[in-house]
């Protein structure tokens, strides 16, 4: 198939991906120089579209980008009230005390946010400042300049579902940029691409990773107490995987229920989304719904590494911005806040160079103020939390992080130094037969719901003509290794139904992948056993359709 002839254009920064991290790296260009030329691209349908996230928002990112967020009319309109945590059993629960816990984990001076409202207006003050914003863009491919990174391609349509050119196809444009930043999320197309690449992910401890599943809900107004947050460890998951809850109390009636599930559990039957429906009928939280309703669902991968996982972010003429690098402070249950700083550093490391006359080199300066500035200091106090967790189970590690947050804050030192991450959440992956299947009650309807059912509340859409953006490395290897092997987990890890084994009789089963469905939450690409699944980006404003989320 040969390559379309693609008109392009010329920018002095290309930015890819509409979440605080982009946004705030195009704001920041644009306050420096407002002779910049700054183009932004986003893939979902408008900005905020396919933002999810918690979220409560420590505000210190916006802090020093936009000092006077408040009387521009930022969307933080509910600061936190008052923070609890629980151990849950099956039928009750332990409040842990908030005054043993280190000043790191206080909520005081946060806001229970809608992150997709939040990237809407940041999406107006950057258009406001000249930056042109383009939703409904996927980046599909990368451009090359010899050994640099040049640009992307943008906006290709209209391809058959056999790749071939379809009667409307639209090859899309080339986009050049004296540099290119990714501000893509959790384990972007573009973004593993320069990794492999030049090989940014050397001398460092494998990314490890969760999967976040929320549903937005409108409850009994006596029950709602706005600026409450909630967060829970212990049943259902108990011993089979780490991770736990929130419950976050927006306005107008309206609570955030989510559930993690930290990616690097080993028993192949685990159903991370129905651990998250179960959850939901503990007392705790039954009563809070009861007579409410679901609005709104979705899911998404949650970088969990830290400090020890970070790669390298720069290569020649690109940099790689927030999540696609893991800033997510793992006990916080905080990223937001870091891409923002993320973005804003990388905006003045490539004005600085572009001041000097240079372009397409490696922005190391925006590197060194990650590691050693704000970022790096708030990963490196918890860096050991989540390897602690993962080596010693929930129990010890409350105690253990714990000890070693309050000597990393008052001593700037921890008694475990820096522990490793080991396996990569694929290769933690169990066998089948070394496992017990495990039985998940039937969603009710009323307070859990059929995976396929709340997908419909995701507003969810893809073109079904166009290829699949699911791609298989080895199309055999689902039916042939990861059934009979691991049990074929990809039917259970999806949050979204996207997977399945399909038997008919008289027939061997048949591995389909329904990529309607899919919500862009990466976990496939993530923790396949075997790395055969590869996430691509669909035709440019396909999939979720995040409202207030």
């Amino acid at each position: 198939m040969s390559a379309p002839t693609r008109e392009s254009m010329e920018y002095d920064v290309v930015i890819v991906g509409g979440g605080p991290a982009g946004l705030s790296a195009a704001i920041r260009l644009k306050q420096l120089d407002p002779d910049l030329s700054v183009v932004l691209l986003e893939k979902g349908s408008e900005i905020g579209a396919h933002i999810f996230s918690g979220a409560v928002l420590d505000p210190c990112g916006l802090d020093a980008l936009i000092p006077d967020w408040k009387e521009k009319g930022a969307p933080l309109t509910v600061p936190v009230t008052d923070d609890s945590f629980y151990m849950l059993g099956e039928g009750g629960k332990m409040r842990i005390p908030n005054w043993p816990m280190p000043k790191l984990m206080n909520n005081h001076g946060n806001y229970v946010v809608s992150m997709g409202n939040v990237c809407r207006w940041m999406a107006e003050q950057a258009e406001a400042l000249g930056v042109e914003v383009f939703a409904g863009m996927s980046c599909s491919e990368l451009v090359y300049d010899g050994d640099r990174v040049k640009g992307v391609v943008a906006g290709e349509f209209g391809r058959n579902a056999d790749g071939t050119e379809g009667p409307g196809y639209e090859p899309g444009m080339e986009l050049h940029g004296k540099y290119v930043f990714l501000g893509e999320g959790v384990r972007g197309s573009l973004t593993k691409e320069v990794m492999a690449k030049y090989d940014l992910s050397k001398g460092h401890e494998p990314q490890k990773f969760g999967l976040g599943m929320k549903e937005l809900w409108e409850i009994d107004p006596d029950k709602h107490k706005p600026g409450s947050v909630t967060h829970t460890m212990g049943w259902p998951l108990n011993g089979n995987a780490g991770g736990g809850s929130f419950i976050y109390h927006l306005d107008n009636n309206q609570v955030y229920v989510g559930f993690v599930v930290h990616l690097n559990y080993e028993n192949p039957h685990l159903y991370p989304y129905m651990e998250f429906q179960r959850f939901k009928h503990h007392p705790l939280v039954a009563e809070l719904l009861k007579g409410g309703k679901r609005i709104a669902y979705g899911a998404r991968a949650i970088s969990e590494g830290g400090y020890q996982s970070m790669p390298k972010m720069v290569a020649p003429g690109v940099a790689i911005l927030g999540c696609g690098v893991g800033m997510v402070n793992v006990p916080r249950i905080k990223g937001n806040h870091n891409a923002m700083l993320s973005g804003k550093a990388a905006a003045e490391a490539a004005h600085a160079a572009l001041s000097a006359g240079r372009e397409g080199d490696e922005l190391s300066d925006y590197e060194t103020e990650v590691r050693n500035g704000a970022i790096g200091q708030d990963l490196k106090r918890v860096r050991n939390v989540k390897p602690l967790w993962s080596k010693y189970g929930l129990t010890a590690s409350l105690a253990l992080g714990g000890l070693d947050m309050w000597t990393n804050s008052l001593f700037n030192g921890s008694l475990f130094g820096t522990m490793k991450h080991g396996k990569t959440d694929a290769e933690s992956t169990g066998k089948a037969a070394d496992f017990k299947p495990i039985d998940y009650p039937k969603p009710d309807g009323t307070l859990s719901f059929d995976r396929l059912t709340n997908v419909s509340y995701s507003f969810t859409n893809h073109e079904e003509s166009q290829p699949a953006h699911l791609k298989l490395k080895d199309p055999d290897l689902p039916v042939a290794v990861n059934l009979p092997e691991y049990g074929g987990p990809s039917a259970r890890y999806c949050p979204a139904g996207v997977y399945e084994f399909v038997t008919e009789e008289g027939k061997d089963p048949r591995f389909v992948i329904n990529f309607q469905n899919c919500v862009h939450c990466k976990t496939c690409d993530i923790k396949d056993p075997r790395q055969n699944i590869v996430w691509t980006v669909p035709q440019g404003g396909d999939g979720p359709n995040y409202p207030n989320m």
